[in-house]
C-alpha cells in the first residue's frame, strides 16, 4: 500500500502551508542526493518527499487527496507524481533549497547546475459514460502537441556556459552580495537552437499529432483531472516534457442517476402488476439484471442492490443501486374498465390500509442518505 503523503512528511492534515514546505526542506535536505551519494534509500525518499510535496502544496490538489487518496491522481497510466525524477524535481522545486548550501543534483556544497525548461502543459476534456466509470477505462486519445523537430541542432548558451544561470556580484552596505538570476539569452535552458529545420518554430519544435493511452481508474467523478505525465509539450533542448491534464466530463445517463457512489432508477409497474406481483429485467452499469416485485407493492417502495452502483475511487468498495418503484396510474379506460374499478372502489381490499412497517415518503428519504 502506498504510504501517506502526510506520514511521509511528518506532518498532521491539518498542516498549514508554511508547515507543509518546511517540512518538505527538511527532508529534502535530509535524503539530498548530493549528502547521499549512491545511497539509493536516500534517493528513493528524496524522490517520495517531492512527490508528496507537489500534491500537499497545491489546495486543488490536496483537496482531492483528502477525498480521494492516492487514486485520485494516479490511475494507473501515469497519473500523478510517482513518475517524478531529479530533473523534475529541481525543475519544480529548485527554490525549496535557497540559502541552503544546495545547488541541486551533482552540486552540494557549491557550484551549478544546468537548467532544464519544462514544456507547457496541454488540457483536454474525457467524456464517459456510467458504465466506462464503474468499470474503468482506458482511452486511445488523439492529441497535438509540440515535440523536437527532426534534424534541429543545439548548442551550448555563450552567455551562462550552458549553467542557465548568470551570477552577478553587486556591493551593497552589507558588503558584496552575490545574487544568481535565469540567464535571458537562453531563457534559463542552458542551450540554444544552432540548426532549425524547414517546418520548426523558433524553439525547434513542431505540432504532432499523436495517439495517447490513457488508463482512467473506475470511480472517477465528473470534474476530476487527471495528469499523464511527459505527455504534455516538448520542451527545446535538454528539457522535459510538460504533462497532459485530462479532465473528466460525466455523461447524462438515459435511466440511471448518479448520487456520489450510489445509482437510483426509476421503474414503473402497472396497477395489476403491483396487485400481483410480477418480475422486471432492469438495466444496470454492469449489464442487465432481473429482480421480483412483491404482490401488493405500494408506489414509492425503494429496492436496494447491494453492491450495484459505483466502485469507491479509494477501493472501500462499491455503492448501491436504488430501484424506486412507481405505480403507474392509467389515464384512459374503456368502459369495461372503468365499470370494474367503480365497482372495486366499495371493495375494502380497495381502502387504503396502511400497516406500521409501510415508512412515509420522508422516512423513506432519510433511510435513502442513512
Amino acid at each position: 500500500m502506498k504510504e501517506d503523503y502526510y506520514d511521509i512528511l511528518g506532518i498532521s492534515k491539518g498542516a498549514s502551508a508554511a508547515e507543509i514546505k518546511k517540512a518538505y526542506r527538511k527532508k529534502a535536505v535530509q535524503y539530498h542526493p548530493d549528502k547521499n551519494p549512491g545511497d539509493e534509500t536516500a534517493e528513493a525518499n528524496f524522490k517520495k518527499a517531492a512527490e508528496a510535496y507537489e500534491i500537499l502544496s497545491d489546495e486543488q490538489k490536496r483537496a482531492r487527496y483528502d477525498q480521494y487518496g492516492h487514486q485520485a491522481f494516479e490511475g494507473g497510466g501515469g497519473f500523478g507524481g510517482g513518475g517524478m525524477n531529479m530533473d523534475d524535481i529541481f525543475s519544480q522545486f529548485g527554490d525549496i533549497f535557497g540559502g541552503g548550501g544546495f545547488s541541486g543534483f551533482g552540486g552540494f556544497g557549491g557550484g551549478s547546475r544546468q537548467g532544464r525548461v519544462k514544456g507547457s502543459n496541454l488540457r483536454i476534456r474525457v467524456k464517459l459514460t456510467l458504465e466506462e466509470i464503474a468499470n474503468g477505462v482506458e482511452k486511445k486519445i488523439k492529441v497535438k502537441r509540440k515535440k523536437q523537430a527532426p534534424g534541429v541542432s543545439y548548442k551550448t548558451c555563450s552567455t551562462c556556459n550552458g549553467a542557465g544561470q548568470v551570477t552577478r556580484i553587486q556591493n551593497t552596505i552589507l558588503g558584496r552580495m552575490q545574487t544568481s538570476a535565469p540567464c535571458n539569452a537562453c531563457g534559463g535552458a542552458g542551450q540554444m537552437i544552432d540548426k532549425r529545420p524547414a517546418g520548426a518554430d523558433s524553439q525547434g519544435l513542431q505540432v504532432t499529432e499523436e495517439t495517447v493511452s490513457i488508463k482512467i481508474p473506475a470511480g472517477v467523478v465528473d470534474g476530476m483531472q487527471l495528469k499523464v505525465s511527459g505527455k504534455g509539450n516538448e520542451a527545446p533542448g535538454n528539457g522535459i516534457a510538460g504533462d497532459l491534464l485530462v479532465a473528466i466530463e460525466e455523461k447524462e445517463h438515459d435511466h440511471l442517476q448518479r448520487e456520489g457512489d450510489n445509482l437510483h432508477l426509476d421503474l414503473y409497474v402497472s396497477i395489476s402488476e403491483a396487485v400481483l406481483g410480477t418480475s422486471k429485467e432492469i438495466e444496470t452499469v454492469t449489464g442487465k439484471v432481473r429482480i421480483k416485485i412483491e404482490e401488493g407493492v405500494q408506489s414509492g417502495k425503494i429496492l436496494r442492490l447491494r453492491g450495484k452502483g459505483i466502485p469507491s475511487i479509494n477501493g472501500y468498495g462499491k455503492g448501491d443501486l436504488l430501484v424506486h418503484i412507481n405505480v403507474w396510474t392509467p389515464k384512459i379506460l374503456s368502459k369495461e374498465q372503468k365499470q370494474f374499478f367503480e365497482k372495486m372502489a366499495q371493495d375494502e381490499n380497495f381502502s387504503p390500509n396502511p400497516e406500521r412497517g409501510d415508512k412515509s415518503f420522508f422516512e423513506k428519504v432519510k433511510d435513502m442518505f442513512s
